[in-house]
């Protein structure tokens, strides 16, 4: 493998893709780091910690790499492009315009991505007004802040921090498409990869230094074999056979060739914990915004849906991952579409008959690969919150939920394509 590293470094042109790859992640890392004009940035500082426990926001910033709750100019890192990419993937089951571009082709595809950059931009200014609106009064969301994040109450200085902000989600987008063009890997992909391991380090040293080097290195053996299972889902996958009969067109015989569909265990990735996530999260939002934090809905929310270490919260949270597991999947994968496209090629899986039989048999294949995929995401979303109940560390915790799925997910998906390219010039792999 570091021999593999070594010619890919030795190839010119790849070289080139991958020093550039890493200077964008670089100019990446420091937009996250520089404050957005008007902000107070020691008062922000003292208002950092009072978000240890508050699920989403946590979520959201390590999206963010730490850019939100500094307000830096890349404060709302990739998570506008998310929402709208998930948003715009959704509606192509809802609108028939959307789906008939989706089956366009790279014409159609193009459009669809050009419609998800304008709802990024303006999800961009409807996330940084919130966020400036709750830094001049941070109080509403976390009691204790002080209430001077932004000195002056002036229209210009609030206009100029909400153009800076989705001025700086603009520019993320234009640097990942830059990543995806020029270099190696999926742009929008490595830029998430950065910003989450960007906040490996502040956790680990934080655990060290609240509980030792022992709690220190367990938490390090302890991700290592997480890192090796969630490897281990990731690359699993159902292989269905699918065989091509021979057709004559022509002079020319096509056909009569065998492949499979892969079915991966883990079909709906990482957008199932986001969601859940968010749902969860907005009984605590419409109670921090009540006046009257005595009634007993309020007290009732605030017991059990805010720390995130209630047994309560855990099972509902458990059962929406799996219930979004379903859903999701349910959209993106569409056994009558493939069946019919199967049917059109002249496909059939052996033993089948193509048309309808063919779709319910993917359906079941489907619906009992889900399960085991869908309490994969489960378990592996617990770890945070289980640390949260036993140690207490679920802000320092790494190794858990949403971050690995996508340390991983981003770091196999670069490496088969270093690997594919270092393939097209008769090198080995990485993976012998």
């Amino acid at each position: 493998m570091l021999t593999a590293f070594a010619r890919a470094f030795r190839t010119p042109d790849l070289r080139k893709k991958i020093f550039f790859t890493m200077a964008i992640m670089a100019l990446f890392r420091l937009g996250s780091l520089i404050p957005t004009p008007g902000i107070s940035y020691p008062a922000v500082r003292t208002c950092i910690d009072q978000t240890k426990d508050n699920s989403l926001l946590g979520l959201v910033n390590m999206f963010s790499g730490g850019a939100l709750l500094q307000l830096s100019v890349f404060a709302l890192g990739i998570m506008p492009y998310i929402t709208a990419s998930i948003i715009v993937q959704l509606l192509t089951v809802v609108i028939p315009r959307f789906e008939a571009l989706k089956k366009e082709g790279q014409q159609g595809t193009a459009k669809l991505t050009q419609y998800t950059r304008y709802l990024t931009i303006g999800l961009a200014v409807l996330q940084s007004t919130t966020l400036v609106s709750v830094a001049r009064n941070p109080g509403t969301l976390f009691p204790g802040c002080a209430n001077d994040l932004v000195p002056s109450d002036s229209w210009s200085t609030i206009m100029i921090m909400v153009l800076t902000m989705t001025a700086g989600t603009g520019l993320i987008m234009w640097l990942g498409e830059l990543i995806t063009d020029k270099g190696i890997g999926n742009g929008m992909s490595l830029l998430i990869f950065t910003q989450i391991a960007a906040s490996f380090p502040t956790a680990l040293w934080a655990i060290k230094a609240a509980k030792g080097w022992s709690v220190f290195f367990l938490v390090i053996a302890i991700g290592l074999v997480i890192v090796g299972a969630v490897v281990f889902v990731e690359q699993s996958q159902r292989r269905v056979p699918v065989q091509y009969a021979k057709r004559m067109i022509g002079r020319r015989q096509y056909g009569g060739t065998s492949t499979y569909i892969p079915i991966k265990v883990n079909q709906a990735g990482v957008i199932p914990v986001i969601f859940a996530s968010s749902l969860l999260y907005l009984p605590a939002l419409i109670a921090q915004f009540q006046h009257d934090k005595t009634s007993d809905w309020v007290v009732w929310i605030n017991r059990y849906f805010v720390r995130g270490d209630h047994p309560l919260y855990m099972l509902v949270y458990f059962v929406l991952i799996i219930f979004f597991t379903y859903f999701y999947v349910a959209i993106t994968f569409n056994p009558d579409e493939i069946a019919d496209n199967m049917k059109k090629y002249g496909g059939f899986i052996p033993g089948i008959r193509a048309g309808r039989p063919t779709a319910e048999y993917l359906d079941y294949i489907l619906s009992r690969i889900t399960l085991p995929g869908a309490l994969y995401l489960g378990v592996l979303s617990m770890i945070p919150l289980i640390a949260l109940a036993l140690v207490g560390a679920s802000s320092n915790f790494p190794f858990g939920g949403t971050s690995i799925l996508i340390i991983v997910g981003v770091g196999l998906e670069t490496v088969k394509q270093i690997e594919s390219q270092l393939q097209q010039r008769h090198y080995e792999g990485f993976l012998r």
